[in-house]
């Protein structure tokens, strides 16, 4: 099968495109013929060795496809590593099926970056009706599900951050109250200026460095901030616990990973709700490109280089 494997680490050069045998699947295993594999920006950590979890070489990346079994089934699957391939071996455990109202775009936009935005609002931040909530990157994978699954569950006001005026104005046609430019000198008060004068309740954060500095500041008392990457590759100021008690602040941590150790199956329970929010037509996911697995390298950079919105997929056809 064709497949891109790494061989040192580093950044989009070293995705090479190789043949390598097919892949076998043990038991409580499925062989998965890929239609499409998810590109997420833990892949770009994964391709450095500078994930949460270590990085193994020789290593094909890709956390996600979707596909169909040997017995027919269409599934969407995580799969840890080897998704940038024409096959896949994923865990029956962590395979679930796809309605059939619901594109391999859709399905794969929903395994991760849907359900991480389900989890941040629902378990990390705990949105309540009628509180603010900032997304960063709100044109982004988890953004863009964010800014929807915000509205539908009644946010009192959704404000988006984003590069650039179209993806601010994607925001906003996705549900957004307000846009803010991420890139404003001072963020905290543009951010508390778009909450009409008001300190936000809630913010979903993935960029680090002086963006999730800004945001902390500009947090309302018992204000919640969940971090859930870091793609400036910047660590923030780190935080007293005496100035999280002297406002009465909350920040969280969300690895989607540890959900499979929650009680009961959490994300079972999320992606009926994506889904059916999905084939409802309440949540639309902005597709942001699809690449042959020949251009992985592209992706790649067009990611990293902030040139892309919405879910990204590799066609492992061409």
């Amino acid at each position: 099968m064709r497949a891109i494997q790494i061989t040192e680490f580093g950044g989009p050069e070293v995705l090479t495109v190789t043949e390598l045998p097919d892949p076998s699947a043990g038991p409580g295993h499925l062989l998965v013929d890929v239609s499409r594999a998810g590109v997420n920006y833990a892949d770009t950590h994964q391709a450095e060795d500078s994930y949460l979890s270590e990085s193994t070489l020789p290593m094909v990346p890709g956390g996600e496809v979707v596909g169909t079994t040997g017995g027919g089934r269409r599934v969407v699957a995580l799969v840890g590593t080897g998704g940038y391939a024409e096959k896949a071996v994923a865990s029956e455990a962590l395979a679930w099926d796809v309605p059939d109202a619901v594109d391999d775009v859709t399905a794969l936009a929903m395994i991760v970056q849907g359900a991480s935005a389900w989890v941040l609002l629902r378990r990390s931040v705990h949105l309540e009706p009628g509180e603010s909530v900032v997304v960063h990157a709100a044109a982004g994978g988890v953004g863009s599900i964010a800014v929807q699954l915000a509205k539908a569950w009644g946010a009192g006001r959704i404000i988006a951050t984003a590069s650039s005026g179209d993806k601010r104005d994607l925001a906003l046609e996705l549900g957004a109250d307000a846009a803010v430019d991420a890139n404003e000198p001072d963020l905290t008060a543009a951010l508390i200026n778009a909450n009409g004068g008001r300190r936000v309740d809630t913010v979903l954060e993935m960029t680090g460095g002086t963006v999730t500095d800004q945001s902390l500041r500009a947090l309302a008392p018992f204000g919640r901030l969940a971090f859930y990457g870091m793609a400036s590759r910047t660590e923030p100021t780190p935080v007293r616990p005496a100035t999280l008690m002297a406002h009465s602040t909350t920040i969280a941590g969300m690895w989607l990973a540890h959900v499979f150790r929650l009680p009961g199956d959490v994300m079972r329970t999320a992606l009926d709700d994506l889904f059916g929010l999905a084939v409802d037509g309440r949540l639309r996911v902005v597709a942001g490109g699809e690449y042959g697995l020949t251009e992985a390298r592209r992706a790649h950079e067009d990611m990293r280089a902030r040139r892309t919105t919405g879910k990204l997929v590799l066609d492992p056809s061409r």
